[in-house]
């Protein structure tokens, strides 16, 4: 597994959080914060995974 795929979920679950906890206390730049945060986790971990795809690739 690709460190970029374990950095992207991280990204992805404090996100996650983040969004939360301003949906709760109504604060709209965190939550806007979370879900930006959870965007850049997913796009990372696609990265981590063609990472993982080309080396697999490479080693046949």
């Amino acid at each position: 597994m690709n460190k970029d795929r374990i950095i992207g979920a991280a990204k992805q679950a404090a996100g996650k959080v983040k969004e939360v906890v301003g949906k709760t206390v109504g604060d709209a730049k965190l939550e806007t914060e979370g879900h930006v945060e959870q965007v850049e986790g997913k796009v990372q971990n696609i990265v981590g995974s063609v990472k993982d795809e080309l080396t697999e690739h490479n080693k046949v």
